[in-house]
């Protein structure tokens, strides 16, 4: 793992991993002043400072991380799980990216990353190094639980080298403020989280790769039919015209799934998505009584945009 992978979230010096504390330098502080970021006990660091937060406890609510994990865990979203992580695959196999042949490690960032259900089907891709990173601190801590389960922690002495997982680095941190040194990320992965162009190209390395999940037109139709009086369709693809100046869009897919609902897990998808505080309380009651006698018939629907960074500017 190299040293200079991150940078202090308050000065940009190198920071230095270390089992208990991380610690930067200091070599680009004025008074040369070096900031210590301790290991929480689950495995995670804090990389957040106060003056980045916007609220108190930003990012997702440990409700919403609860309804998200047991929504996610039953398999609904399984196959743009599938697909995502077939796309990286694909993306690895690739000349263009480090290899074990040229001895240089693969270093991924998923940013938003949650509680972690796409990141740790991510790391059995192939990559060497996952960063983690969301602004959620309950839902790293849930991540670097998990990760410590399987072995796969940045700091964990005994991790199974006999399967190739790659080595997973739960941060909290801001995507608009990546504690990242420059173009040392070979690829970036963004499930229904920020899209921040200039950062991205920032951290990413030449002809790094970019992937994208939102959600595709008609996505839950059924379900915002019931909760909104007006609809209004998904705009997938209105950030491509602000990547465009930093990434090429190479190809894009979509996947689609039929969802049977229960009650317990129709009000689990409306707690982890936007709609659970943008629905009037009537409509969204109302539906759930509805479901409360049969199940809820709704479809899924995700676009995966597959982007390269555009080295000629």
């Amino acid at each position: 793992m190299p040293v200079s992978l991150f940078i202090c979230p308050l000065c940009q010096s190198p920071l230095q991993p270390a089992i208990d504390t991380w610690r930067c330098d200091g070599s680009l502080h004025p008074k040369q002043t070096a900031h210590p970021f301790d290991v929480a006990r689950q495995g995670y660091v804090n990389l957040l400072p106060v003056q980045q937060k916007k609220s108190k406890a930003p990012g997702d609510s440990q409700a919403s991380i609860e309804a998200r994990k047991r929504f996610l865990n039953a398999g609904y979203y399984q196959p743009l799980q599938a697909l995502i992580c077939q796309k990286i695959v694909e993306l690895l196999a690739k000349n263009e990216l480090p290899s074990e042949q040229t001895g240089k490690p693969v270093n991924w960032l998923d940013i938003g990353c949650g509680e972690g259900y796409y990141t740790e089907a991510m790391a059995q891709t192939g990559m060497d190094t996952l960063i983690a990173a969301d602004i959620s601190k309950p839902a790293i801590v849930e991540l670097a639980k998990a990760s410590k389960a399987a072995s796969s922690l940045w700091n964990q002495q005994d991790k199974n080298d006999s399967i190739k997982t790659a080595v997973i680095y739960p941060l909290v941190t801001s995507a608009a403020h990546l504690p990242l040194r420059a173009q040392r990320i070979n690829g970036i992965s963004s499930i229904f989280s920020p899209i921040l162009p200039e950062a991205f190209n920032e951290v990413l390395s030449d002809e790094g790769y970019l992937i994208i999940a939102k959600p595709d037109i008609g996505h839950l139709a059924t379900m915002r039919e019931a909760l909104f009086d007006d609809v209004r369709e998904h705009d997938s693809d209105k950030f491509l015209q602000e990547l465009a100046p930093y990434f090429t869009l190479l190809n894009t897919y979509n996947v689609s799934t039929e969802l049977k609902l229960s009650a317990d897990d129709l009000a689990d998808l409306l707690t982890m998505t936007p709609y659970a505080y943008r629905a009037h309380s009537e409509k969204r009651q109302a539906l759930l009584a509805l479901v409360a006698t049969e199940t809820f018939a709704t479809e899924a629907k995700f676009v995966i945009y597959i982007l390269q960074k555009t080295t000629n500017l």
